[in-house]
């Protein structure tokens, strides 16, 4: 393994190595160590009280930095989760995690994203006669932390139900319950986590044909799967190309569930 006996800098504050760690060892051979003096949440929180100064990629790329630094290694890996309604079921939660690996030493970058319907990410207001038993039911709460919002206080990392109830009893009828999306204090999270890490380090694993270089794999897909009936262009995808982190080299291929037409309900000029 390329990295057998090499550590990286994890930038974190809330327990991810749990997640990352074995996989990263187990097929890449890296190991992690975790910096104990870097605040990750000074470039922003799920709460809110810190904005994200930049977009989701840069914020990971400053906290990769970050950990590199706090650690003096030249290696590092962080990651950024964000979560929110389904762009196209606004009623169903989704979350967007994304991993990113640094090779200061060889100059690579490799990111690794997933999209996930899997998160108990969801809110109440404790407007009277709010289900709140029910509420907590579905988060998985006390095993899932909670946040409580109350006027001008952020209540955070909330897990025992007597802590709760006492807060609830004293709150006020504008206050809010939100899941806390820390992934040290939810488990559905630190899991999807796990799974991403797991093809990061697939990734990173995979040397390019062309030149070696550890982390070739996934970039971007190509639309234009072609209609069965008009062969017209269609949005849906065609390619999948692959790349090499550190060289230009790229591999096109088709999609991988074999797929080579669209139907005419799919076609902007079949059915338009």
């Amino acid at each position: 393994m390329i990295y057998s006996g090499f550590t990286a800098a994890l930038a974190t504050q809330h327990g991810k190595e749990q997640a990352i760690a074995p996989p990263l060892a187990a097929l890449t051979g890296l190991a992690l160590a975790v910096p104990q003096d870097i605040d990750t949440d000074r470039l922003g929180t799920f709460t809110g009280e810190v904005p994200r100064p930049a977009s989701p990629r840069d914020t990971l790329r400053m906290k990769v930095r970050l950990g590199m630094a706090a650690a003096g290694l030249p290696l590092g890996l962080a990651s950024e989760g964000s979560f929110g309604p389904h762009p196209f079921m606004p009623f169903l939660a989704m979350g967007r995690e994304a991993m990113i690996f640094i090779d200061g030493t060889r100059g690579i970058e490799v990111i690794e994203e997933s999209i996930s319907e899997t998160t108990n990410f969801a809110a109440l207001d404790l407007v009277p006669g709010a289900d709140v038993a029910g509420f907590l039911s579905r988060i998985g709460f006390p095993a899932h932390a909670v946040v409580l919002r109350d006027g001008g206080r952020i209540i955070k990392g909330i897990s025992a139900p007597d802590h709760l109830d006492e807060l609830l009893g004293s709150c006020s009828t504008k206050a809010r319950l939100e899941t806390d999306m820390r992934a040290n204090l939810n488990p559905t999270r630190m899991a999807e986590i796990g799974r991403l890490a797991t093809n990061l380090a697939r990734r990173i694993a995979t040397p390019c044909p062309a030149c070696g270089a550890p982390g070739f794999g996934t970039r971007h897909s190509e639309a234009g799967l072609p209609c069965g009936d008009c062969g017209a262009p269609t949005t849906l995808v065609k390619t999948i190309v692959s790349g090499c982190a550190l060289c230009r080299h790229e591999h096109h291929a088709p999609r991988p569930d074999g797929r080579i037409t669209a139907s005419p309900a799919e076609c902007p000029e079949c059915n338009p």
